[in-house]
């Protein structure tokens, strides 16, 4: 029997949760995937030892002075890699020719533009990049069509839906008898706090997820609900559905990581280890299956699956997502921007938890958005909105 030719991939970052664990399942197939090129920021220790054990053509680092060391140390290694940095080599490396897939795991508006130049080149597209949705659905998913790319979801709710749904729904065919999408999610780590306990909450316990391993940014989106508002509207875009045919529950053991309601009353549900190489390996090998280094569900273990309501009044930021979504016209687009804004200057101890959803409710409220045509119109709404945010929370410093 011939063998297959492996699939090549970029991995646009690869230092962080997401690529990390990525690499862990290509390295447990190096017979069906070769590494073209990893991408980061700024961790060059931590691409040094990926290049080493990988070998890609090439390592691009965003960051010009991270550039420069990881040159340096990838020399005295002997290593053939060749370096680069800056935007336009990121978007070269996900849409070269010789590429069949992409990982795009760059965290927030930065993985925009790279994830869309592998879109545009007709690529195998593994999304975890929610925000290239949330700020550019129309834009995007209009590329996808036009490029005849694939696009597979790499989040967790994401992709349980995608293996719960008829086949065929991403090439454009209706999904007849499908009534409900049920999004669901841990709580995160303030779940059973009081809204007292909340409004102090340190960037330390907001990192503290109860079940998932993953980047600080994320941790704080998930112990806001902010990480469910965006994936609400990622699921929009991806399923071609309104914000009303989806419920979110809160589901604190994280085994069922989304359900499919059908119009007969069957509903779906895709079940697993709270584990990320699960999803990456299945959108790694889709159509067909590898082993992800995941340990088997013990049913026997769980004991109980538990679900219950979203607490809107304690995690304001699902119902704003909720309204950005509804509202569209680049609402979802300033949603993002002012949420990353106020994350990182929560993370940087300049704002309390609940600043975040203050300075997001003020910013959807202060910008006259437009419904973008262009992804140069979209950066200018995020230009905007960040500023606006930006100015929020400097306000709130000067008064604190």
């Amino acid at each position: 029997m011939a063998s297959v030719k492996p699939q090549c991939i970029t991995v646009l970052g690869s230092t962080g949760s997401i690529g990390v664990n990525t690499l862990d399942v290509i390295a447990r197939h190096r017979d069906r995937f070769d590494v073209f090129a990893l991408t980061a920021n700024t961790q060059v220790e931590k691409m040094l030892a990926q290049c080493e054990q990988f070998k890609p053509v090439y390592a691009v680092m965003q960051d010009p002075t991270a550039a420069s060391v990881l040159e340096k140390e990838l020399k005295k290694s002997g290593s053939a890699t060749q370096v680069l940095s800056g935007l336009a080599d990121l978007e070269a490396v996900a849409a070269d020719t010789k590429v069949d897939t992409v990982m795009a795991a760059i965290v927030g508006a930065a993985g925009l533009l790279p994830t869309l130049a592998a879109v545009k080149a007709g690529k195998k597209v593994l999304l975890a990049n929610k925000e290239s949705l949330v700020m550019a659905g129309s834009l995007f998913m209009a590329a996808v069509r036009d490029a005849n790319a694939v696009l597979l979801p790499i989040d967790s709710e994401h992709n349980a839906m995608f293996q719960c749904l008829p086949t065929g729904y991403n090439a454009g065919l209706p999904m007849a008898s499908v009534r409900k999408l049920l999004l669901t999610g841990s709580g995160g780590p303030f779940r059973q706090w009081s809204l007292q306990q909340i409004q102090q909450a340190t960037p330390a316990q907001a990192c503290n997820h109860p079940n998932w391993s993953m980047g600080q940014k994320i941790s704080v989106d998930s112990a806001t609900l902010m990480n469910k508002g965006l994936e609400l509207i990622e699921a929009c875009w991806l399923f071609d559905v309104t914000p009303e045919s989806i419920d979110v529950l809160i589901h604190p053991q994280s085994i069922i990581h989304s359900m499919v309601e059908y119009d007969d009353g069957s509903v779906l549900a895709q079940m697993g280890n709270p584990d990320m190489r699960t999803p990456i390996a299945h959108a790694l090998a889709w159509p067909n299956r590898v082993e992800s280094g995941v340990d088997s569900l013990s049913l026997l273990d769980v004991a109980r699956l538990d679900f219950e309501p979203a607490k809107h009044d304690a995690f304001p930021c699902l119902g704003l997502s909720m309204s950005a979504a509804k509202q569209g016209m680049g609402m979802p687009t300033v949603l993002n921007a002012a949420n990353e804004v106020a994350v990182a200057a929560f993370l940087r101890s300049e704002i309390g938890f609940t600043d975040i959803a203050r300075i997001i409710e003020h910013t959807m409220q202060s910008i006259n958005t437009w419904e973008p045509d262009s992804i140069e119109s979209v950066l200018e709404l995020d230009v905007a909105a960040r500023k606006i945010a930006l100015e929020q929370y400097t306000v709130n410093q000067t008064h604190a």
